[in-house]
């Protein structure tokens, strides 16, 4: 099995503060590297409960399944059904949710998550979802569509884009990625087009997050976790965009001041310098932690 760099991997272990014979969930198993960091300090009777709906990466996962045996437990599902933990009758001393997804998952899973490769418009972390990104795309009324790109990607030429679409699937179908990026690109400026980022990352953010259903997959989450922890027990979550990290904030606020739990994070941590400088897609990272009272 071959493990993608995890983001913030020592800082999201210290503030978990695994310990030996302690259990933890991992929401995001995606490419194994938190998960197994955490096996290697919780051992030898610890367990975690990953989720992942991904099957490919479950099925490359059991390399890892077979070196921990029945310390390591995969739930193919969304981490929205957080509560499936507790048939395990597992006592929690952390939770963890990194909000990101490995490189080779975008890469290598043909459903149109990157719009460097020309695939199918897909976009679903699992395929029993019946929304795709084309759908959105072929059928969503303009007022919709832009609506959709500004709130969810934060794009400023969100009209632009939706418009343009719109015209195009007049003449043929959008139906792959590469046609999507053609798009976007002839929708913005030409300085838009050269920044940093790439013009199509926001809007293909917008897309994959609706087709996911990922912020109110991450708010259910969320308020189900903390019955799943004892006293003293963390969450700790990484998010890569302020959509994300906005309702984290909001919620770790509201039970720190319900003084339901104690904020270990004043303010978001960001990854160090050097990890960026290795990995790149850590760039835009930022980690919050509470305790359970």
């Amino acid at each position: 099995m071959t493990v993608h760099r995890p983001v913030m991997l020592e800082e999201a272990i210290g503030y978990l503060n695994v310990r030996s014979n302690h259990n933890y969930i991992d929401c995001t198993f995606g490419g194994g590297g938190h998960t197994q960091a955490m096996l290697e300090r919780n051992g030898p009777k610890g367990k975690v409960i990953a989720f992942e709906l991904n099957t490919s990466a479950i099925q490359q996962a059991k390399d890892l399944q077979k070196k921990y045996n029945k310390r390591l437990i995969i739930i193919n599902d969304n981490f929205r059904n957080i509560l499936k933990t507790e048939s395990y009758k597992l006592q929690a001393s952390g939770i963890l949710y990194d909000l990101g997804f490995s490189t080779d998952e975008l890469k290598g899973s043909g459903r149109g998550f990157s719009f460097q490769v020309d695939e199918p418009l897909d976009m679903r972390f699992s395929l029993e979802s019946e929304l795709t990104a084309a759908d959105i795309v072929q059928t969503w009324k303009e007022k919709e569509l832009a609506d959709l790109i500004y709130t969810y990607g934060e794009e400023k030429y969100s009209r632009r884009i939706a418009k343009n679409i719109v015209a195009a699937r007049h003449k043929e179908p959008i139906q792959t990625t590469l046609q999507l990026v053609a798009i976007i690109e002839r929708s913005v400026p030409p300085f838009y087009r050269h920044k940093k980022i790439h013009c199509s990352t926001r809007t293909f953010q917008a897309l994959r997050i609706a087709v996911n259903d990922e912020l109110e997959s991450l708010n259910i989450s969320l308020e189900k976790s903390i019955s799943l922890l004892k006293q003293g027990g963390r969450v700790v979550v990484i998010s890569f965009h302020s959509l994300e990290d906005r309702i984290v904030k909001h919620f770790f606020k509201e039970l720190v001041k319900t003084k339901k739990a104690i904020p270990l994070t004043k303010k978001p941590q960001t990854p160090t310098q050097k990890e960026i400088e290795i990995n790149p897609a850590a760039r835009s990272a930022k980690l919050r932690a509470i305790e359970i009272l």
